[in-house]
């Protein structure tokens, strides 16, 4: 017997480095797959690492050299990122799961990222790169919660790649896994609010 097709398998089958965060929401699936779809990553705060920071600042920086910071958004969504930066949303599942993916390489101090299209980016494999996939899912979990997986997936594109990468993870990797741990949180506390306001709709009826 074999497991529903996902998203990130499609787009990363074969990760070299991946990391996993799950939670039991107290939120059915709708709430929560929609806290997660419409999260405003600078609302995200946590642990040692601001998401916000982490999602946004990666592709900016070629950006800032070229010219200067911009002004800060007052939101930044999944579909902000895959309107105004390198970061491509994959694939939308509604009510189940989406994912988002970019390419670059992303163990340098100074980052060259490369916008990669959902309909390229299995097969890309251009030397000297890597490519990061970070996908959301829900599940129901009984009648009324939720099981929420927040799942980023890297892979390089040749072996002196995944050497450079290797030796970076070994740093950053502590600092991402806080930065899946706040998200993981903020979407749980974002669906619990949205169930609890749905609830007193249905009683006011």
């Amino acid at each position: 017997m074999t497991g529903p097709d996902l998203l990130i398998d499609h787009f990363l089958p074969h990760p070299h480095f991946e990391l996993v965060r799950t939670a039991i929401v107290d939120a059915p699936v709708k709430e929560t797959y929609a806290a997660a779809r419409e999260l405003d990553f600078t609302d995200v705060r946590g642990g040692i690492v601001s998401v916000a920071g982490w999602v946004r600042t990666l592709p900016e920086r070629r950006h800032n050299r070229r010219h200067g910071p911009p002004r800060r958004p007052t939101r930044l969504t999944p579909d902000d990122l895959d309107a105004d930066s390198e970061w491509v949303l994959l694939g939308d599942r509604p009510g189940s799961e989406f994912a988002l993916g970019v390419a670059g390489k992303f163990w340098k101090p100074v980052i060259p990222w490369r916008r990669v299209e959902a309909d390229d980016f299995a097969g890309f494999g251009e030397p000297g790169y890597g490519k990061i996939v970070m996908a959301v899912a829900v599940l129901p979990y009984g009648p009324h919660r939720t099981l929420l997986t927040v799942h980023t997936r890297v892979a390089m594109t040749d072996p002196e790649s995944w050497l450079k990468f290797r030796r970076y993870w070994r740093v950053a990797r502590p600092a991402i896994g806080s930065v899946h741990t706040a998200l993981v949180r903020t979407v749980a506390a974002n669906a619990r609010q949205r169930a609890l306001a749905a609830y007193a709709r249905t009683d006011q009826d």
